[in-house]
């Protein structure tokens, strides 16, 4: 685990979640792209002249300044870093739905600078419109994976080769086996593993089944605790 300096200036970083902090200030929880998720606090941002209440805003790439010794850092800056990125209807839902997943899975000071990469393009892609619910499979994916969660798509769990037209039965922390070995996890084709592996969801039963396979997946490392945007979600899916 790394832990941030004392002091950090000009920082790419974007804003997950803010809410209320004493009577004037805020804590926004921010996803930075050297040292992961960090929370800061965001001195008198709750006045109505205060400079820096209207950047902090979620889906825009900041640079950042912060200090502090504690867990919770002082936020002494912010500046736009890039063009502003417009996320409206479906979209927003989507990065509002991207964005409790991180707050709910993503471990503070653990640093990911990868999957900060794929966030920025994963919201670049969101504000273009582009295949949404793939979009926001490939993040799924992603953010399990990089947090080191075990979501196996070439080999079974005796690392024998996936075999295309074959149906497995796919367990949490397991990966795909026969069917005769469960009755956990859900039923999926050989296929679909391999469409997942190679980034490739052309083929409308490898959409259909990697959805479901995404759902199950989530929901078993989310634990019982329904996430707010999750009927959002569930509706702009069908």
């Amino acid at each position: 685990m790394a832990t941030p300096n004392h002091r950090q200036e000009n920082q790419r970083v974007y804003i997950l979640h803010t809410y209320p902090f004493k009577e004037t200030s805020l804590i926004a929880e921010v996803f930075t792209e050297k040292f992961g998720r960090i929370p800061v606090v965001a001195k008198g941002a709750r006045r109505p002249r205060s400079s820096i209440r209207g950047m902090l805003q979620s889906f825009q790439v900041l640079l950042a300044n912060w200090s502090g010794k504690s867990e919770l850092k002082s936020l002494n800056g912010l500046e736009w870093c890039e063009k502003l990125t417009n996320l409206e209807g479906d979209a927003l839902m989507c990065g509002f739905y991207l964005n409790e997943l991180m707050m709910r899975l993503l471990p503070r000071d653990e640093p990911h600078p990868d999957l900060f990469h794929f966030y920025h393009e994963t919201i670049l892609a969101l504000s273009e419109g582009r295949e949404l619910t793939l979009t926001l499979r490939r993040f799924e994916l992603k953010l399990l994976q990089a947090l080191g969660y075990a979501v196996t798509l070439d080999h079974d769990e005796d690392s024998n080769p996936i075999i295309p037209d074959k149906i497995y039965r796919y367990e949490a922390e397991y990966g795909a086996c026969d069917l005769t070995k469960t009755d956990h996890g859900i039923k999926v084709v050989g296929k679909t593993l391999l469409d997942m592996a190679s980034d490739q969801y052309v083929d409308k039963e490898t959409q259909q089944q990697s959805k479901q396979l995404m759902r199950y997946l989530l929901g078993f490392y989310l634990g019982d605790k329904p996430l707010h945007s999750k009927q959002l979600f569930v509706d702009l899916q069908g």
